[in-house]
């Protein structure tokens, strides 16, 4: 994909976090360059750290000139450049460099740097469904309650033991064992008005972590509605072992949770504010809590189906 000759900025921008994933995968600035440069793409590389300002660097990258702005890090890192793109028309490119990667991989995006480069410069683009709670974006899913809790856990965990795969199942482990606060909420979903108490809201956008392990919701996802899923009532114990149960795939739709579906939803709490967990990230807001569906909300750049991965550019 070379660049037109007269046309002003770059190509790409990309939008590095570099302290995303658990130090296998990372790359750096010059790497990044270097990559695109081969490809005959010209790229211009906005470095951040945890906690920079996304929305400022994505701004800064369109009014560079780029048609499409990369997301290099995780799916926190790739949610905040997905939402600052709504609406601008400029495509959205990704790299993924999280621990989990689970937008990436539901999108079939390659978890290897070089091919996911060779995606973003010479793949094809298609339009992707976000969700969005009170108004902020979100790419895999949102929640209210105990999930929100374990990421508060695992920044904890992350910052005395590193980042890994390992360390984020134990914040799960950890979090149930201490935590047990049931929401009540009043749940209005298209529509249709049902009250219910439960320590955890979790609602989906994203088929693919609802397949990876093996939970009901995934068809309605694909079919353009939320999977609204509702966590037991019970005791910390048996939600630890639910918890187990998804790990070993075992959970069963009615036994081990309520799902629900459908497209506009609305949570209501007695609590004013509560913490939101949304892919990865966590942050206060004022309830109600509106959950919509954005059809063809942006265009994603994803590997070409007629060319293989390890092919040239």
């Amino acid at each position: 994909m070379a660049k037109p000759e007269g046309r002003p900025g770059p190509d790409f921008a990309v939008i590095l976090n570099t302290d995303s994933g658990d130090g296998d995968q990372g790359a750096s600035p010059g790497e990044i360059e270097r990559l695109f440069t081969d490809r005959d793409c010209e790229v211009r590389i906005f470095s951040l750290r945890a906690g920079g300002n996304i929305a400022d660097a994505v701004s800064k990258a369109i009014a560079s000139g780029a048609k499409c702005v990369v997301a290099a890090g995780g799916d926190g890192t790739i949610c905040g450049v997905a939402g600052a793109l709504v609406g601008t028309g400029v495509e959205l490119g990704v790299i993924p460099l999280g621990t989990f990667n689970y937008f990436a991989r539901g999108c079939g995006i390659p978890q290897e740097v070089d091919e996911a480069v060779d995606a973003v410069c010479c793949g094809t683009s298609r339009p992707i469904n976000l969700g969005s709670i009170n108004g902020e974006v979100f790419l895999n899913n949102a929640s209210l309650g105990l999930y929100a809790a374990i990421l508060a856990r695992r920044e904890g965990i992350y910052r005395k033991w590193g980042r890994s795969r390992l360390a984020a199942y134990w914040s799960v482990l950890a979090t149930m064992a201490t935590v047990h606060r049931p929401l009540t909420m009043r749940i209005t979903i298209d529509g249709e008005v049902r009250r219910d108490k439960s320590p955890m809201i979790f609602v989906a956008v994203s088929a693919y972590q609802l397949d990876e392990f093996g939970i009901e919701g995934a068809d309605a996802i694909r079919s353009g509605e939320f999977a609204v899923l509702l966590a037991p009532n019970c005791g910390r114990f048996r939600l630890i072992w639910k918890a187990l149960l998804i790990a070993l795939h075992g959970v069963q739709e009615g036994r081990d949770f309520k799902l629900l579906t459908g497209k506009n939803v609305v949570v209501e709490t007695r609590r004013s504010r509560a913490l939101v967990a949304r892919d990865g990230e966590r942050e206060r807001m004022t309830a109600p809590f509106t959950f919509r569906l954005l059809e063809d909300a942006i265009q994603l750049r994803v590997p070409d189906p007629e060319k293989p991965t390890d092919a040239a550019p």
